[in-house]
């Protein structure tokens, strides 16, 4: 079988092509849903049911991410609007098929006859048919027609918001410009990077190829505030009622569905179970934060009264928005004598990419393969297949889209388009998944050169592509990523760890100019500063996690006060006037509500899997890592995650090590 029969997704799309699939996946999808649902209560088997829904879900998944993938990564912008409409036809689909009564009776019913004939199904297809119960009663199936019609309602209007607010960030091209005066301490070539207006001034744009390196080192904290201020209004008027109205009707759903609030409706899918949990959770480690937070700002206050004596900026004694990266920089700078600019010269990409894709593979015990002239959605696509290295088995391939063009997404992330599940003739269907990035582009006298922090994007990222590639559960609903939301990130931040780390250090980087290896004071300088302002940039996280706890166990909810306050709260400074960040956080409008604090929980996982078993018995230990694979990549989401973390570690996990990572005290470990 050749490898495209096996990667079933196409890139020669046009909007017809886009539009004609569209139609043809409902059309399908509908008559396979018609025949389960019309089955009779009576004659139930697993091939009937289970199996028709999973194959159903097989064939749907690949389709259905191929052309909703597009809107993301397509060159051409009549595709990507193509793919944006198909994406809201698709979304009202999916939310009216969830919604489909006589399936969620067949289920039940089937259950009931299982109960009954005290047959045993085995645990993944268990967990399936209960989860398609859960979700069903999640969709209120088991509720009235007027609530059922009222929730279907609601539905449809909050996917159509969720896209609006995706789109209208995507399409932001807000430009300012700016002197070179004004730009002063902003590396010289990052400067010469940028393009000229007609009046010779320098056009920054507010992507973060241009934002970060503009608010780390621009010195004139006027161009740092005209920079902040528009960052964190971006798409201010479009998406603030956009994401009050999606408060509102989230509310509204959980009530009708028998929750308190739209937190309890989440996280009754999640590990933490309960908001209460997770109040109890950022609060308690937010005070443990509040000591270095503080020693970390006066710190900071003292660089910024000597900047404003020295070049005569006025000082209000104050940290704002607009100062947080900058002196966060400099601590780093100053305290660690890191220099990021001297730094990046080691990490040119593709030595990095090399280093990268080595290690992961001597640690998970694969084989990655470039594949020569594939076909892809765009020339800078690379694609490769990852096999087993002990028995040559493909696992699935993975493309590499990792510079910025016009209308691409603008983050780091990994998109998982094809599950690996069982097909419906019985063989296995291998997993594909993209890694879409922004690393800054080559020029004609430089490689693209990446900051450390963007090799840690990027180590973080393809560990998402991993557990999308290792995971071989049966069905695609769990497959991949597909794992508790609040775990989702522990397997990928896990591995983070491999940046601060000398040995992978050194296999992922030499300077692009002589190959030769980074100096040692540097190498030791940089990872000693991983504690660098832990304070600050954790009780921000803790900050953002606690406004989406908040906002999402109200009805209703002032998201630009309400940022503002909990920002004075957590990190002793308002939002900027006139700004509401809260318009671009991409988190809460798209899948990641009531969630964000995800990010946390789930580092003090992956701390604890990190210290307890690679730390101790070595990082390329390639026995840990085959565990790694075995117990956390490989299930998916077919067993609980708790499960998977007692499997590996041999014991509950523990948040001792987690706490020592951010620089603070703890009586074990």
């Amino acid at each position: 079988m050749t490898s495209a029969n096996l990667n079933k997704l196409t890139w020669k799309l046009t909007p017809e092509i886009i539009e004609k699939s569209a139609e043809e996946l409902m059309t399908r999808t509908k008559e396979a849903y018609d025949e389960i649902g019309s089955l009779k209560h009576d004659n139930l088997s697993y091939d009937k049911v289970i199996k028709a829904l999973a194959d159903n879900d097989c064939v749907y998944e690949v389709t259905r991410n191929n052309l909703d993938f597009m809107q993301h990564v397509s060159a051409d912008k009549a595709i990507r609007d193509a793919s944006v409409e198909v994406d809201k036809k698709l979304s009202d689909f999916d939310v009216e098929m969830s919604m489909r009564q006589d399936l969620f009776d067949v289920a039940v019913a089937y259950e009931e006859s299982i109960k009954q004939s005290g047959d045993q199904l085995k645990p993944e297809a268990k967990r399936y048919l209960e989860r398609i119960i859960k979700l069903g009663r999640r969709n209120g199936l088991h509720l009235s027609q007027d609530k059922k019609d009222k929730i279907k309602e609601i539905k449809k209007r909050m996917s159509e918001l969720s896209i609006d607010f995706s789109k209208n960030l995507n399409e932001e091209n807000t430009i300012l410009e700016f002197s070179e005066e004004e730009l002063v301490g902003v590396p010289e070539d990052f400067v010469k990077s940028l393009e000229k207006s007609e009046n010779g001034k320098l056009k920054v744009s507010l992507k973060y190829p241009h934002y970060f390196p503009c608010m780390k080192k621009a010195r004139n904290p006027n161009t740092r505030r005209a920079l902040e201020t528009a960052f964190n209004s971006r798409c201010i008027k479009e998406n603030t009622p956009i994401l009050e109205e999606l408060v509102e009707l989230r509310h509204q759903k959980a009530q009708i569905l028998g929750f308190p609030t739209h937190a309890a409706f989440i996280l009754d899918m999640r590990m933490a179970k309960e908001p209460g949990k997770v109040k109890s959770f950022l609060t308690e480690l937010a005070a443990k934060l509040q000591k270095l937070k503080e020693e970390e700002i006066n710190l900071f206050l003292q660089y910024k009264k000597e900047e404003c004596d020295q070049h005569g900026y006025d000082n209000d004694g104050q940290i704002h928005y607009w100062d947080f990266r900058y002196y966060m920089n400099m601590a780093e700078e100053r305290k660690y004598a890191v220099d990021h600019n001297k730094l990046k010269e080691y990490f040119p990409m593709q030595v990095v990419t090399k280093g990268l894709l080595d290690i992961y593979q001597e640690l998970l015990s694969l084989t990655f393969d470039l594949i020569e002239g594939a076909e892809t959605w765009h020339e800078d696509v690379t694609m490769y297949s990852v096999r087993d290295t002990a028995s040559g088995q493909l696992l699935g391939y993975f493309y590499l889209d990792l510079h910025p063009r016009e209308g691409k997404y603008g983050h780091a992330a990994c998109f998982g388009l094809q599950p690996g599940c069982i097909q419906p003739d019985g063989s296995r269907q291998v997993s594909v998944a993209a890694m879409v990035a922004n690393f800054t582009k080559p020029t004609a006298d430089k490689p693209s050169l990446l900051t450390h922090d963007e090799v840690e994007t990027y180590f973080h990222e393809f560990g998402h592509v991993m557990h999308q590639i290792c995971a071989q559960a049966d069905f695609s609903m769990f497959s991949g990523t597909n794992v508790e939301r609040d775990f989702v990130e522990a397997p990928s931040q896990m591995l983070e760890n491999w940046c601060w780390e000398q040995e992978p250090l050194s296999r992922m980087s030499s300077h692009y100019k002589d190959g030769s290896p980074i100096p040692d004071d540097l190498l030791e300088k940089l990872l000693k500063s991983k504690k660098a302002n832990a304070g600050v940039f954790n009780l921000r996280q803790i900050l953002l996690g606690m406004f989406d706890q908040t906002i999402h166990t109200q009805e209703k909810a002032d998201t630009a006060e309400t940022l503002s306050r909990l920002s004075e709260e957590y990190l002793g400074f308002a939002s900027t006037p006139n700004t509401n960040m809260a318009a671009s956080f991409g988190h809460v409008a798209g899948g990641y509500d009531a969630q964000y604090y995800g990010y946390m929980w789930s580092e003090v996982f992956c701390m604890d899997m990190f210290y307890s078993r690679f730390k101790k018995e070595g990082i390329m230990s390639p026995k840990v890592g085959a565990d790694y694979r075995n117990y956390i990549l490989k299930p998916g989401g077919s067993i609980d995650a708790e499960d998977m973390l007692r499997n590996f570690l041999g014991r509950d996990p523990q948040q001792e090590a987690f706490l020592i990572s951010k620089g603070l005290q703890t009586s074990k470990l």
